[in-house]
């Protein structure tokens, strides 16, 4: 039975941690807020208070033969990420964990013209918060070959679901770009997500590329999204239109085209996604919202 170690505790961690607990296996987190860890604590978790942005008062933490699930978001600015290397330089030899799972971003490929992209498509990150995804990886990988340590990097598309949709923008009237000037853009259920974070614990080592296999654009993603809300589409604008409506980071994923190629993922963690299609997926995240009736292969 492993003990289990989460490091970014929010939406994917506690879905995570929630499967483990149900394994009773001894879950711990590493918390900033005082008030969220004494709640936590309360709910049976083991709790460590400390900040990845003041290393020198993080907490000695149970990495020792452990599974680490490394979900923090490295700092908003800068080429590299200084809390990743924090809490690496936190875990001695004789400490050292069993295998660390790291959740990235498909955005390291950078724009691929709309291309099908392998693990082995060489990165090039076009945006900095990319270029700082692709830091941490070369991190990892670095650390790896110090330590023998095995790490598993999941190259993850967008994620939805409950909680997670743009229910507020679309009651807005935001626009969206326009279909035909849309790329392709890569999507996972948070569910699922958190499916394959396991499954990369258990049986992982090296990149993986996560989505459902499914690409589509922004635009087709909010309008199913009204639909299932019963809103109105959003209103479609072209390109320069919507660098004046939208913020330079939505615009940074609407400039760039790929297409996730998932077999990796499927063949070698044998994964077996609970939602292989958005439609699916958006079903049941809006039902459990309370908006519609839960879809009836819903457990």
């Amino acid at each position: 039975m492993d003990d289990i170690l989460i490091i970014g505790y929010g939406d994917i961690g506690r879905r995570v941690a929630a499967v483990y607990r149900r394994r009773s296996c001894p879950v711990s987190a590493l918390i900033r807020n005082d008030t969220v860890a004494a709640a936590l604590s309360a709910q049976g978790l083991g709790i460590y208070i400390g900040d990845l942005d003041q290393p020198d008062r993080l907490p000695e933490l149970p990495t020792a033969n452990s599974v680490v699930f490394y979900f923090a978001p490295p700092p908003g600015q800068g080429e590299g990420d200084p809390r990743l290397q924090a809490m690496l330089d936190r875990m001695p030899k004789e400490a050292l964990p069993r295998k660390l799972v790291y959740i990235s971003t498909s955005g390291v490929y950078g724009d691929c013209q709309g291309a099908w992209v392998t693990e082995d498509t060489p990165p090039n990150p076009r945006s900095a918060r990319s270029r700082r995804r692709l830091a941490a990886e070369t991190l990892l990988h670095d650390w790896e070959r110090a330590t023998g340590v095995p790490v598993a990097i999941l190259r993850v598309g967008g994620i939805y679901g409950p909680g997670r949709l743009p229910e507020e923008r679309l009651r807005q009237g935001l626009p969206v770009l326009r279909e035909a000037d849309c790329g392709y853009t890569n999507r996972i259920h948070a569910d699922d997500l958190a499916t394959v974070c396991i499954a990369a614990a258990d049986r992982g080592r090296g990149v993986y590329n996560v989505s459902d296999g499914h690409p589509g654009t922004m635009t087709d993603y909010f309008n199913k999204v009204a639909d299932l809300y019963g809103l109105p589409r959003p209103r479609q604008i072209g390109f320069e239109e919507a660098r004046t409506h939208m913020s330079a980071e939505m615009m940074s994923y609407l400039e760039e085209s790929r297409r996730l190629d998932n077999r990796r993922m499927l063949n070698e963690l044998g994964v077996r996604l609970s939602y292989p299609t958005l439609s699916e997926g958006l079903a049941d995240s809006v039902a459990m919202n309370g908006r519609i009736p839960a879809s009836p292969h819903r457990p």
